[in-house]
């Protein structure tokens, strides 16, 4: 089959990796000279995902229209913020029937928006399916077992994206609760920062898992507010991609945090770093997503107040551990 990926970050290419090792013919869109370059004439993204050796399949290119053209099977990995305006760039290339899959992790800063949606606006009449799922870019280029979620309304077309991505070392689920699976892989991240405050202040483990733990209810709270199971976020695209960018080593949110954590100013942490911390925008969406639907999100206020008001992160955390005490359930 004929795939395009566009955005050649590090999710990107890997991905595009994945499709061209199951024997699909992958265009690898990228916004960069140099990664173009590197990927066609050294088979490396010397940029995004060094040390990778990138499958014959790949051909990257700086043109969308060309990336597009006669693809059948349509991923987008553009950051969250630029999403909107690189599905719109190329809307008219998409070829019709063409299934969109969005591998973006994140809200809309001002609609709101979840990023399938995004996609649907931005690319209307076509099958969309959101991937997300425990699932860092390294980890998968080099092959070791990964599963993750492909949740769609439209169930062939999940399954189609099930059967184009799965192998050996790659298990592709599919689900049909779209917001339930793209909250959960967008405010991991906001969680992940917060833990990554935690460990950067010199706290331990036991406040760690009560990050997670108090994040998950959280996330679910307001999932379930608009319309999501409960039981999403106990699957692969809640608690799974949870506990990685909580833990894991390496997550760009948790290195923010610990930044953070450690003394730094935001804009310190943020300084000549390539890779967007997806964290830091959804922040300021999350918190006013929850506002708009009236849901307590104390973690998800901490991390806002310390990212943007210049609150010190030490009275951040001290002021979630002393809010008015209340049953664990709701």
């Amino acid at each position: 089959m004929k795939c395009a990926v566009i955005g050649a970050g590090a999710w990107g290419t890997a991905l595009a990796n994945v499709l061209a090792t199951n024997g699909h013919s992958v265009a690898l869109w990228a916004r960069e000279p140099d990664v173009v370059d590197t990927v066609n004439q050294i088979r490396e993204n010397r940029r995004f995902l060094p040390g990778i050796c990138i499958d014959d399949g790949v051909r990257a290119t700086g043109v969308i229209a060309d990336a597009l053209g006669d693809a059948e099977l349509v991923t987008y990995v553009a950051p969250s913020h630029a999403l909107r305006e690189v599905a719109s760039s190329g809307a008219g290339a998409v070829r019709p029937g063409a299934v969109l899959v969005v591998a973006s992790k994140g809200i809309e800063r001002g609609t709101l928006a979840i990023m399938s949606d995004v996609v649907a606006d931005a690319v209307p009449g076509h099958a969309v399916v959101a991937l997300s799922g425990p699932s860092f870019a390294a980890e998968v280029a080099n092959g070791q077992p990964t599963a993750v979620v492909a949740a769609s309304h439209d169930r062939a077309a999940a399954a189609r994206v099930q059967r184009s991505l799965s192998s050996d070392v790659f298990r592709v689920y599919t689900h049909d609760d779209v917001v339930g699976v793209e909250l959960g892989g967008a405010l991991k991240n906001v969680m992940a920062v917060a833990t990554g405050i935690a460990e950067g202040l010199g706290l331990g483990f036991n406040s760690r898992a009560a990050l997670i733990t108090r994040g998950l209810a959280e996330m679910t709270r307001l999932g379930t507010a608009l319309g999501a199971s409960p039981a999403t976020f106990a699957g692969l695209a809640g608690l799974g991609d949870l506990v990685l960018t909580c833990t894991g080593a390496l997550s760009r949110n948790r290195a923010l945090g610990l930044e953070l954590g450690a003394g730094k100013t935001l804009d310190d942490a943020l300084q000549g770093k390539d890779s967007v911390a997806e964290g830091v925008l959804n922040t300021i969406s999350a918190r006013a997503l929850a506002e708009r639907e009236g849901v307590d999100m104390p973690i998800v206020q901490a991390v806002h107040r310390v990212l943007f008001e210049s609150q010190p992160a030490r009275l951040a955390i001290a002021e979630l551990m002393t809010r008015e005490l209340r049953a664990e359930r709701d």
